[in-house]
């Protein structure tokens, strides 16, 4: 059967973190026989996750699309990520779509992600379907779950249709859905919403002349670049003569192959209709936001509206003793190259000079800590600041952004909550005890005292703090937030360390590393149980005598040291240190080394 408009179905998959979207998206891939019975992606889960980082940390990063066929219908699928960080991802890609699916879990409701992705669907008039997911939960509370969802629009909803959303619920883990809680075994309930909920693109597919936004870019070894994005007018073809059109500049292009989504992969087409989401490759040039299109007075298309960055860290150069030794891409002009890359998919990014290095701005830690990551595995050799806020002007007045933050704790760890965020003069502006007898909070929260706060509610709360937050806006900037840290435990000299004096340095506070690793003078080997840092000698020998052997040495019993996860070291720096990154190592470390020259530049 031909292809038309008609037939196209654009739909993305939003909900906050873990609610269930790429599971669901597992389900449609299998059931609408997307792959043979045999193939491995049958027995997999998470099949859209592409990434490594993706795998590890249980989280979708970047928007993928995908395609199934379901009886005539073609149904283009676009998973988005649910962290706040990456919202960035989700905005450029909703304009590709035409219907959300909003995920909610069936226990949790609607949360801070769900509110924020809810509000960048409605605002672009995309029609929502509302799947209640997890619905076989022990605590599952249904009833009160949709009446949460009904607040939700009756607060976000800007037109009066926007009220008059089908609702309906699914395990997708086992690939359940139906129409009530008594579910079918399938997921023909979710297709069937899809093609009959969700409309068909509001393109002009009759058009003489084609109009193309980019929302995104990939790249491969074979063709290279790619960009793409739905046509919103007219057909494109392969090897047909387009404009790049960025602002008020033109530039002229050549389509020199075109692609269509199959499943996971991309089928090479001659001719793609509007309203169908392709993948163009030959258009180098072209970058997100950008319009591609074709006749004698090419028109631009509305360029995607990104919210501003909150956090920017320092990347530059290793300059550390030991700078070199185990990175392949260790120079400024190397670093410069690859967040110039980076800048290109990651919209949400923004990159300034700063003295040897670059300051990137970004919407959270998880933001800028993921990007560190990536170019760590990708054997690239830098150093990093502490996280800073990034403030505005608004009104001729210093203003600093501000979040709400969603907190569910179990009732004893209530008094440790209140105490840290007290101390992070957060604002508290709910609190209720949930059904399954959890304490919620909802507090507002500036964003620079939101760093590193995961990280000790994990260690306050034994790791079963559930936490959220999403940006809320500015308010006047009055005092800089300053985190309160013992001191650092500092090595003395270069050398390796040695087992006799980490047993003697353990006495002093925690210790970061092992036995045997190399240090340098101004690395922190550790946290001090005191507020001021203290330079220690950790690479001692013992002194061997007659009475005194290696043989005695057995009788050492180190306390095994604890080892920080890059955001916990992010979130340990204070403004005089810097974390060095390499594809092997993590070492905090002193801005000035030798500290003599340091404590006469603090007693300045």
């Amino acid at each position: 059967m031909t292809l038309n408009k008609n037939l196209i179905r654009n739909v993305a998959i939003i909900a906050h973190v873990d609610h269930g979207k790429t599971t669901l998206v597992d389900g449609l891939l299998k059931q609408s026989h997307t792959f043979r019975e045999n193939q491995a992606e049958m027995n997999q889960t998470l099949i859209m996750d592409s990434m490594d980082q993706e795998h590890e940390r249980g989280i979708t990063i970047t928007a993928k699309q995908t395609c199934v066929y379901y009886n005539d219908y073609k149904i283009n699928i676009i998973d988005t990520p649910g962290h706040a960080d990456f919202s960035g991802e989700v905005e450029r890609t909703l304009n590709m779509a035409d219907g959300v699916l909003l995920i909610v879990d069936a226990q949790e409701g609607p949360m801070p992600q769900t509110k924020f992705v809810l509000q960048k669907a409605l605002d672009l008039k995309l029609k929502p379907v509302v799947v209640i997911n997890k619905i076989d939960k022990p605590a599952a509370r249904i009833e009160e779950v949709k009446d949460e969802i009904e607040s939700l629009f009756l607060e976000l909803a800007t037109d009066e249709s926007q009220l008059n959303y089908p609702i309906y619920y699914a395990i997708a883990r086992e690939g359940k859905a139906g129409k009530t809680t008594d579910l079918d075994d399938d997921l023909h309930v979710i297709f069937d919403a899809i093609i009959n909920d969700i409309p068909a693109p509001d393109v002009d597919a009759d058009a003489s002349s084609a109009q193309l936004l980019v929302a995104a870019l990939a790249a491969d070894n074979y063709l290279g670049k790619y960009c793409i994005g739905k046509i919103f007018r007219g057909r494109l073809k392969k090897g047909m003569s387009v404009k790049i059109l960025h602002g008020d500049s033109s530039k002229n292009a050549k389509i020199e192959n075109l692609f269509v989504y199959k499943g996971l992969g991309k089928e090479e087409v001659s001719e793609a209709i509007a309203g169908d989401i392709v993948a163009i490759s030959g258009i180098a040039e072209a970058n997100i936001g950008d319009t591609i299109a074709t006749g004698d007075n090419p028109e631009a298309l509305p360029t995607i509206e990104l919210e501003a960055p909150t956090l920017s860290i320092y990347i530059g150069p290793n300059t550390s003793p030991l700078k070199g030794r185990e990175g392949e891409f260790t120079t400024s002009r190397q670093i410069a190259e690859r967040l110039e890359r980076e800048l290109e998919t990651n919209i949400a990014l923004k990159i300034q000079p700063d003295g040897l290095g670059y300051k990137v701005s970004g919407r959270g830690e998880l933001h800028l800590s993921v990007l560190i990551e990536t170019m760590r595995r990708e054997g690239y050799e830098l150093e990093a600041g502490r996280p800073e806020v990034v403030y505005r002007e608004i009104d001729g007045q210093k203003c600093e952004p501000i979040e709400s933050l969603t907190i569910e704790v179990a009732p004893e760890f209530v008094g440790a909550v209140s105490q840290e965020l007290g101390i992070r003069k957060a604002d508290l502006k709910t609190q209720e005890i949930t059904t399954t007898g959890a304490t919620r909070f909802v507090y507002e929260i500036s964003t620079a005292a939101l760093i590193g706060l995961r990280n000790s509610l994990l260690t306050a709360t034994k790791g079963t703090v559930i936490m959220s937050s999403i940006p809320s806006g500015y308010r006047p900037f009055e005092s800089k937030y300053k985190p309160e840290r013992n001191g650092a435990l500092i090595a003395f000299e270069d050398g390796t360390s040695t087992a006799y004096a980490l047993d003697a340095a353990q006495a002093r506070g925690i210790l970061y590393i092992p036995p045997q690793v190399p240090v340098y003078q101004g690395m922190i080997v550790g946290l001090s149980n005191k507020k001021d840092d203290l330079d220690i000698n950790i690479c001692r020998e013992k002194q061997l005598t007659n009475m005194r052997t290696h043989a005695s040495d057995g009788a050492i019993q180190l306390t095994p040291y604890t080892q920080l996860s890059l955001e916990q070291c992010l979130d340990f720096l204070l403004d005089d240190e810097l974390l060095e990154v390499t594809p092997k190592t993590l070492r905090l470390r002193k801005r000035q080394l030798d500290p003599t020259k340091r404590k006469r530049e603090n007693r300045a």
